[in-house]
């Protein structure tokens, strides 16, 4: 079953002669229990393909499902009702909030979007669980390490009912032991029915997804991995 369904993604920055086509038509599937990498060179279009995902710009044209829902039919609160109820982002700047706990950084989404205090806690301290973070609830992200700190933005991103994550590169700060672990946690989290998307330029850390699409000038130009079926790879060359 695929959770996003892009087709004829087009996103064009800036107007006029100094405009760029950062993205020229990509059409891809991502299935729950699949995670596909993205890889290219530097403003090959990764990190708008990851945004225009999350809803977080509106493409020029084309269309982006996710569960079932098409981001371009819904206003900026419909997008980031889906964000915090669906998407999980990690960024590689972390985004953890400095004066709250990781437990605190962890329930804020669940908080907005209307669930309890106290019902938000018991979600982070379990998610904080699932990311091995037992007994770190309390502490703040400057009492941290920077694995500890990635995986707190890991707990935030896939706390509640979210079947989606979105990560750009998420190991892009860690060491390589760090960055492992970091993947591992995002594997396991899809094996157990999730959905990711990977923004990532090592090929390490590609190596731990099912799939692997090459970006270059805003187009797919190349998969290596399964890509059996025809809702599992669509590209406009």
């Amino acid at each position: 079953m695929s959770i996003v369904s892009i087709r004829d993604l087009v996103c064009v920055r800036g107007t006029g002669a100094t405009s760029v086509r950062a993205l020229a038509g990509i059409s891809l599937d991502v299935r729950l229990g699949e995670l596909v990498a993205v890889m290219g060179p530097s403003g090959s279009g990764k990190s708008t393909l990851l945004n225009a995902v999350g809803g977080l710009i509106v493409p020029t044209s084309g269309s982006v499902m996710v569960d079932d829902q098409s981001l371009s039919s819904l206003g900026r609160s419909g997008r980031a009702a889906i964000r915090r109820r669906g998407i999980g982002f990690v960024f590689q700047e972390l985004n953890l909030i400095p004066s709250l706990t990781a437990a605190e950084n962890v329930a804020l989404p669940r908080e907005l979007d209307g669930v309890r205090r106290a019902a938000a806690r018991e979600e982070a301290v379990m998610a904080l669980f699932d990311v091995g973070l037992e007994g770190f609830e309390d502490r703040y992200p400057n009492e941290l390490s920077g694995g500890q700190q990635q995986r707190v933005a890991i707990a935030r991103a896939l706390v509640g009912p979210r079947r989606l994550v979105l990560a750009d590169e998420p190991t892009g700060a860690l060491d390589s032991v760090a960055g492992d672990d970091v993947m591992r946690l995002l594997r396991t989290r899809i094996d157990e029915g999730a959905a990711g998307l990977l923004v990532t330029h090592d090929a390490r850390f590609a190596a731990w997804a099912d799939r692997t699409v090459f970006l270059r000038d805003g187009r797919i130009v190349d998969t290596t991995g399964d890509a059996a079926g025809p809702e599992s790879l669509l590209a406009s060359r």
